[in-house]
Order: C-alpha cells, then sequence, then structure tokens
C-alpha cells in the first residue's frame, strides 16, 4: 500500500462495514479513551484512516528514546485492540493511509529527574500520510508515543484518528507508586513488568521500598553480611545486575527508579549481619499486658538502629554509598518513619542516656545529624517520611533539615499534613493513607486476633482488622485532591503523589491486581485533573473510560482487577447511580 493511494468511495464503504462487523471502533469521544486524559485534545470531525502495515517512526538517536521507538512501533501494529464498546466510525475519503510518525525533540541531553519536561505535541492531520510528534524531550516524545498508540485500534485494517491535535503535560511532575519488597520478595520480572505499566500510565517513579525489618534483599559490595544474613535465601536476593537492569528499563520507559534504604526505625533485618547496631531485635513485638505505647514496634518485626553505636554509621554510610552508586537518581528516600520508644528504650546505653536527661528526640537528631549531610554531600536530596517532623513523640528539630535539601513525604491525616508540611516551606510527596494505600482493607495479618471472632449479633469484626480500612476504591482515589485547602504559593511545592502497595498481605500472585486499575485512577489525575473544563468533578465519565483502559491493560498482559461486570460496560450508564449519596 503506497502512500498515494486513493481509495475509492466503494472500497471506503467496504472498509467501514467490514470494520464495524469485525474490529469495533470509536466514537467521536473515542480518542478521549486515551488514559490519561490529555490536558487538550481536539478532534472536532471523527474521521479515520488506514494505518499503514509498513507504518514507520522516525526519531533522532537517543540510547533511551530508540528502544522506546521501535517497542511502540511493534506494539502499534501487533496490539490490535478492539474496544469494548463498538460505536461506528467515518472512514475518510480523502485521507492517505498513515504511513509514518515523526518525532522531533528539541533537548536530547536533558536527564530523567524530577521536573524535567514531559510535554509534547501531536498532529494526525487528515490529508498527510505522516504525523508529527513535538517534545522538548525524549521523555516527552514517550508520553507522546503511549498516547499516539493508544490511538490505534482495530484488526485488519488498523485505523487511526486524522484531523486530531494534541497538546498535552502532567499537572504534576511527581507521579509514583511504591512497592515495598521487604515484607515480601518480588521477582525482577514482576518489577519490570509493574515499570512497564506505569510507563503506560505516565506515571514516572518508581518508590522501591527495598529494605525493611523483614529481610533485606539487597546485595551491597561493601556490605554482603546484609543480604546474606538479612535477606529471605539466596533466591530473594536483587544483585547489583538486577539493579543495573531494572534502572534501564526504567529509563527506555521513562521511569526513575527511587530507592528507600529506611532507617534507623524498620532495620531489624540489620541485625542479623550486625546484631550490635540495632536495639529491641528479634523481640516480640507487643509484649503481653503491655499497653500499646510500650510496644517495641508498630507490627511484627521489630529493632531500630542504636544512634550512640559508632558503628551503627560506619555500616550505614557503606550503604548509602553503595546504594546511591547503584541507582542514579538524585532523589535518595532516608526513611524516617515509625521511631518507637520502647525500642530504642529496650538498649541499655540508650537508657544510661536518657537518666542523664537526654531524649530520644535527641537521639534522632544526632543520627539525623550524622547521617543527613552524607547524602547531601553524595549531590542528593533528603526525601523523608513525615513523621522525622511532625511525630508526636520522636521528631527532629526543622533547622537539622534545610528545605532546600529535603523532601518530606505525607502519609497521616490526609490533607492536614500536606498543609503542615508546606507551610514550613518543604516540599511535599502526597501519600495519604486514607487515600493511596492499596493495601488496606483486606483485613489484618496477625494470627489469635479475638477481633475476628466478635458476638455474631455484633454484625461482624467492623473494619475486618485493618488498620487504614476501608478498601480504597478507585473513585475514592480519583477523587482525592492532594492539594486540597492549599494557597497557590503552598500548592507550589507539592511536588505530586504517590500510591503505595505496602505488602504485609501481597506478594506477586496478587500483584497487580492490587495496583492496577487503581493506580491508574491516580495517575490521570496528576497528570491532567479529575475535574471538567467547568471545574466538575468528572469521575462519573471516568467510568466507561476507564474500564476500556482497564480492558486494554489486560490485554497488555496486566492483569488488573476488574470494576464492574462486562454487561454494564456494553451498556453505557446503565450501572451509575443518579441518587446523591447520604
Amino acid at each position: 500500500m503506497t502512500s498515494n493511494l486513493v481509495i475509492s468511495s466503494r472500497c471506503s464503504l467496504f472498509l467501514k462495514l467490514f470494520f464495524l462487523l469485525v474490529s469495533a471502533s470509536l466514537t467521536a469521544t473515542s480518542a478521549q479513551w486515551v488514559w490519561p486524559k490529555p490536558r487538550t485534545l481536539s478532534w472536532p470531525i471523527p474521521l479515520a484512516t488506514i494505518l499503514s502495515p509498513n507504518f514507520t517512526i522516525s526519531s533522532p538517536y537517543h540510547q533511551h528514546l530508540s528502544p522506546a521507538v521501535n517497542r511502540y512501533r511493534l506494539q502499534i501494529l501487533t496490539e490490535h485492540h478492539r474496544p469494548l464498546v463498538p460505536p461506528p466510525v467515518n472512514l475518510s475519503n480523502s485521507s492517505p493511509p498513515l504511513q509514518a510518525l515523526t518525532i522531533t525533540v528539541k533537548d536530547l541531553s536533558a536527564p530523567l529527574q524530577h521536573s524535567v519536561d514531559e510535554s509534547y505535541a501531536l498532529a494526525i492531520p487528515t490529508a498527510s500520510s505522516t504525523a508529527n510528534l513535538t517534545a522538548e524531550t525524549v521523555w516527552g516524545a514517550m508520553r507522546g508515543l503511549e498516547t499516539f498508540s493508544q490511538l490505534v485500534w482495530g484488526l485488519k485494517p488498523l485505523l487511526v484518528p486524522v484531523g486530531l491535535d494534541v497538546w498535552d503535560s502532567p499537572l504534576f511532575e511527581h507521579r509514583g507508586i511504591i512497592l515495598d519488597t521487604s515484607r515480601n520478595y518480588y521477582p525482577v520480572d514482576d518489577i519490570l513488568r509493574t515499570i512497564k505499566a506505569m510507563s503506560a500510565n505516565k506515571l514516572n517513579v518508581f518508590h522501591w521500598h527495598i529494605t525493611d525489618s523483614h529481610s533485606f534483599p539487597l546485595m551491597l559490595p561493601s556490605e554482603p553480611a546484609l543480604a546474606d544474613k538479612g535477606s529471605y535465601g539466596n533466591d530473594m536476593l536483587y544483585s547489583p545486575a538486577d539493579v543495573a537492569a531494572i534502572v534501564r528499563f526504567g529509563l527506555e520507559h521513562g521511569v526513575r527508579v527511587l530507592p528507600e534504604i529506611d532507617s534507623p526505625a524498620h532495620t531489624g533485618s540489620w541485625a542479623e549481619a550486625y546484631p550490635d547496631i540495632v536495639t529491641c531485635a528479634n523481640m516480640f513485638w507487643w509484649p503481653a499486658e503491655s499497653e500499646w505505647a510500650d510496644r517495641l514496634a508498630s507490627e511484627p518485626g521489630t529493632g531500630q538502629l542504636n544512634p550512640l553505636n559508632p558503628n551503627t554509621y560506619h555500616v550505614l554510610k557503606n550503604v548509602i554509598g553503595d546504594t546511591v552508586a547503584l541507582f542514579p537518581e538524585p532523589f535518595f528516600h532516608a526513611g524516617g518513619d515509625e521511631i518507637i520508644p520502647g525500642c530504642w528504650k529496650a538498649d541499655p546505653a540508650i537508657q544510661s542516656f536518657l537518666s542523664k536527661n537526654g531524649t530520644l528526640s535527641q537521639l534522632l537528631e544526632k543520627f539525623v545529624n550524622t547521617t543527613f549531610p552524607y547524602i547531601v554531600s553524595l549531590n542528593r536530596t533528603v526525601v523523608y517520611w513525615e513523621d522525622i517532623l511532625l511525630d508526636a513523640d520522636v521528631k527532629v528539630d526543622p533547622s537539622f533539615l534545610p528545605p532546600e535539601h529535603t523532601i518530606l513525604q505525607t502519609w497521616n491525616k490526609g490533607p492536614s499534613n500536606t498543609k503542615r508540611i508546606v507551610s514550613l516551606g518543604y516540599r511535599a510527596i502526597v501519600s495519604s493513607s486514607e487515600f493511596y494505600y492499596l493495601d488496606c482493607g483486606h483485613g489484618g495479618f496477625l494470627g489469635n486476633d479475638s477481633q475476628y471472632d466478635p458476638p455474631p449479633t455484633s454484625g461482624g469484626s467492623g473494619n475486618g482488622g485493618s488498620w487504614c480500612a476501608p478498601f480504597k476504591t478507585w473513585q475514592t482515589i480519583y477523587n482525592y485532591d492532594i492539594a486540597y485547602g492549599l494557597t497557590p504559593e503552598e500548592t507550589k511545592l507539592v511536588l505530586g503523589g504517590e500510591v503505595a502497595l505496602w505488602s504485609e498481605q501481597a506478594d506477586p500472585t496478587v500483584l497487580d491486581v492490587r495496583i492496577w486499575p487503581r493506580a491508574s485512577a491516580m495517575a490521570e489525575t496528576l497528570w491532567s485533573g479529575n475535574r471538567d473544563e467547568s471545574g466538575k468533578k468528572r469521575y462519573a465519565e471516568a467510568m466507561d473510560r476507564l474500564n476500556e483502559w482497564r480492558h486494554r491493560m489486560v490485554n497488555k498482559g496486566i492483569r488488573a482487577e476488574p470494576l464492574q461486570p462486562l454487561w454494564c460496560i456494553k451498556n453505557p450508564g446503565m450501572c451509575n447511580t443518579v441518587h446523591p449519596s447520604d
């Protein structure tokens, strides 16, 4: 099929009938099924043309963009997406088959890091055989390639809209997923599949919570004993080669890989190699007959690094140095959450320190004052969980954390804690557990738990034992405004958000269904918002689009959970409510 082929009216009619019968199609709003919804998309006349089987993509060479171009071309020509709802489409009598997509990138040298320009413009003309994608950076070009790939549909022939123009750019620059690989291990292939799905949803930060009290799966050259003794086994490790492959895969998909080495709490696994630097390791987490305030950890798995032991800093600096060498990402997440007083108080040296009028907050300040400057010296911006500044019992004075080098990640009290963080002048990443924790609502994981044995007349065990219940539905996630209650100046300090999958009750068998398509809901709100042009929340119209997108992800090998019965999808609007909630 040549670029100057003219389709006759008879051929056009045949193709139209063929497509309606065999492959399903799009309406004038079908291009709006791109997920996440673009900021601006114009398609005034719903016309489509054939995508040539010899379709090509031309772009300047770039070590990460060029593999993406090859990947997308293959995907476009072989995916053969069939939308679930088959409305009619108008085939253009005058448009030639689309033969090519030409990519122009203004800045090929911009690295993948926070604040990089991800904008792009896409034009698919009516009277030309070439579409054009223009981007400031290769990362914007990758976003545009994803949009173009979602616009192609059908069996044979493949069709693509014409007379379509897109300009797109994210509202928030940080859009991520947290995956905890310490409580349960995830093979590299599962991580790669997650990053691939993130790229398809235009998410750009894989926040890797690598270590915790339960296991230390990361092999580090300077401290090999940590993984040798602290992992779940030799088949549950991440080698430097594994990390390099994950980072490279992320770059080829426009996804940053942000490592988190949580400390000083959540470090019980370190005690397998270095018992002298960890307090309360391997002790029962909540001793019998004791009050909650006297617990040693907030869940089974005890252990906190001892700020008074000089060897703590020798080991920790080796860990930090090796991790920074493995991950080029300019942010380093140093944890700092859930420091439990009882764990430190269990140590004799700390008991002596406290008996001399020392405080637990002073212990934390000593720890931060030794480690924070070292991380900054490695040319990293330090990310901490909000606790380090906002905890009621153990926290540092803000003078220890200069805002120019510090980002705080919020997970408690929704917009209230976000407001507290930005009002102090700190940049914020929002992961409010009330909205963004994907593990919530599956019940607790403690055994011998009497709350699951209530009297039959009580109506059950309430929230099922999950501290952050209920389950966070996609609509809960979609409707959350992460800058709620902030002034315009404060909103500028909100970098974006991350949904979180903590793995007490998750492993590779449920990875996809826990994350997708709920993470897609956040992806759209952080990319183009959750409101229409009039300012009204658009979750009602997002329902059908997300159903369609979930269907497409499943066909891509992402085992996303269903949102509705198929009947609802094939009968748009019939499963909505038209009644206000109580």
